[in-house]
C-alpha cells in the first residue's frame, strides 16, 4: 500500500493526516529553490532520527541516526548534489541535526536520484512539521505523532505518490 499526498493531507492504511507541503505547492517541473513539492511516484529511502530526541519504534525500512556534522547537500556545483554528506562543512548543504526539530526523525523521499539531475531539486523528505503546518521548503510535513503512528506500518514496498 502506498502512501498518498493530495494538496494538504496525506493518506496512508487507512490514516487521514494533515500535512504540509512546499510554500509554492505541488508541481511536475521541479527545480531547486523553487519552494515546491515534486509530483509524482517515488520510492523511499532510510529513515533518519536523532537518538537523542527521537525513540524509534519498530520500523521495516533501514534507519540511521543523524550525527551533528550531517547534512544533504544542495550545491547544484557539486559531485555530491541530492547526496547525504558525512561532513557537511565541506559542502554547500542543508543542515541534518537541527536545532528546530523538524528532522527529529525523517525519510528520504527518493526524488531526483536515478539519475541524479543537477538544478531540478535536492533533500526532498517526509519529516516533521510545527504545530501550525508551516509550508515547507518541498519537502512533506506531518506532526510527530502521526509520523510516529505510520513508520512501523511503512515497508520496503511503499512509495509515496505526490498527486
Amino acid at each position: 500500500m502506498n502512501i498518498i499526498i493530495k494538496k494538504r493531507e496525506l493518506i496512508y492504511k487507512g490514516n487521514k493526516i494533515k500535512c504540509s507541503i512546499g510554500k509554492s505547492g505541488i508541481t511536475g517541473r521541479k527545480k531547486e529553490g523553487d519552494l515546491a513539492t515534486p509530483r509524482g511516484i517515488f520510492k523511499l529511502g532510510k529513515i533518519y532520527f536523532r537518538k537523542d530526541r527521537i525513540s524509534l519504534p519498530k520500523c521495516k525500512l533501514p534507519a540511521k541516526i543523524i550525527k551533528k556534522n550531517m547534512g544533504w547537500s544542495d550545491d547544484v556545483l557539486s559531485k555530491k548534489y541530492n547526496q547525504e554528506l558525512s561532513n557537511r562543512l565541506q559542502h554547500k548543504s542543508e543542515k541534518l541535526y537541527r536545532q528546530d526539530r523538524l528532522y527529529d526523525v525523517f525519510i528520504n523521499i527518493k526524488y531526483n536520484c536515478n539519475p541524479i539531475v543537477k538544478k531540478k531539486g535536492s533533500a526532498i523528505f517526509l519529516h516533521l512539521c510545527n504545530k501550525n503546518y508551516k509550508p515547507t521548503k518541498g519537502c512533506v510535513a506531518v506532526q510527530k505523532k502521526d509520523m510516529l503512528k505510520i513508520l512501523p506500518l511503512i515497508t520496503k514496498k511503499t512509495k509515496i505518490i505526490i498527486k
